[in-house]
């Protein structure tokens, strides 16, 4: 009975030398991902500050009415803020996402030459 105990593996955790499941592995990938949401919070700050810096430095170009009698401060504020985050944050999904697939590629390429893109031996 104490075998079938010790011999039982539990079934999600990795295998001790898969690659995928690495130090390594995890600390590049959050690396990598800690850059991407810099740049996009520094994304983010440049529209959200650039507004009322743009209001304080181009009065007149941010007093002109457009659309529907708007000024061009309104209109941006009005309209303009929303696709522009979710602009960013689609930009975040897509690079997040295309940076794990290249951090799983690096990984299983460097990995043993026999094992499956699942990670798990043959």
């Amino acid at each position: 009975m104490r075998s079938d105990t010790a011999a039982r593996v539990q079934p999600h955790s990795p295998p001790p030398d898969d690659p995928m499941h690495s130090e390594a592995f995890l600390r590049s990938l959050m690396r990598r991902q800690l850059q991407l949401s810099i740049a996009c919070a520094l994304a983010f700050m440049v529209i959200l500050l650039g507004l009322p810096l743009a209001n304080y430095f181009l009065p007149d170009l941010m007093a002109r009415r457009v659309f529907g009698g708007y000024t061009l401060s309104w209109f941006l504020l009005g309209l303009g803020i929303f696709p522009a985050v979710w602009l960013i944050a689609w930009i975040f999904i897509r690079r997040s996402i295309a940076l794990e697939e290249t951090e799983v590629a690096e990984v299983t390429r460097a990995g043993a030459p026999d094992r499956p893109a699942s990670g798990r031996p043959n």
